[in-house]
């Protein structure tokens, strides 16, 4: 899936190859490098109505396949995972544990696109985490927010980087060929330009 995910990313390319580079050179494992965008979730075998719990559900029937779509070293922690803050009740949807980052990596399930106030949610489930989950040898957490769509300039304006928040889309299936076919030949134009420097 090397191709696909190389096609899909929206990072430039240049980034991916000096990540890339780290990685095999100083085996230096980075967020970037482990956190897609976006995910493909084809096997969830969803078309077209479904709700943020129907989707939760079906990650939980197809938890080995969700899994591996993020990459090996994740694990389990919980669904639903109630925490109360000032006597009221908060649920993070889906909370998993990377080990190569050692930390907690919390996903909140969005059905339509990104929104601002996310944000914010995100933000308090971190910062509980941070607080009274993480123990001293751990890194902070990271929070991962999933939804249909993005817009690039809400996510820069807000700075999640720095909060260490990520926002990813997911399909529900396959871009269509002619994606990849385009991307494909960009990327062949690229190599041929290289080449010859």
């Amino acid at each position: 899936m090397l191709y696909e995910r190389t096609a899909l990313s929206k990072l430039p390319e240049e980034t991916i190859k000096n990540q890339l580079k780290e990685l095999k050179e100083k085996d230096k494992m980075t967020p970037e490098l482990v956190f897609r965008d976006p995910y493909v979730l084809d096997f969830l075998g969803f078309h077209d109505t479904y709700s943020e719990k129907d989707l939760e559900q079906a990650i939980l029937n197809a938890l080995e396949k969700f899994i591996l779509e993020f990459g090996k070293d994740f694990y389990f922690v919980a669904r639903q995972k109630r925490i109360t803050i000032d006597s009221e009740d908060y649920y993070i949807d889906l909370l998993f544990y990377y080990r190569k980052l050692r930390c907690f990596v919390v996903i909140e399930l969005k059905l339509g696109k990104f929104k601002a106030e996310y944000k914010g949610q995100m933000e308090l489930y971190l910062r509980y985490l941070e607080k009274y989950e993480m123990d001293k040898d751990e890194n902070p957490p990271i929070g991962i927010i999933l939804c249909v769509g993005k817009s690039t300039e809400h996510i820069e304006l807000l700075f999640l980087h720095e909060y260490r928040i990520k926002v990813a889309e997911y399909l529900t299936k396959l871009p269509p060929k002619e994606l990849f076919a385009e991307k494909l030949h960009k990327a062949m134009l690229i190599a041929q330009i290289k080449l010859k420097e």
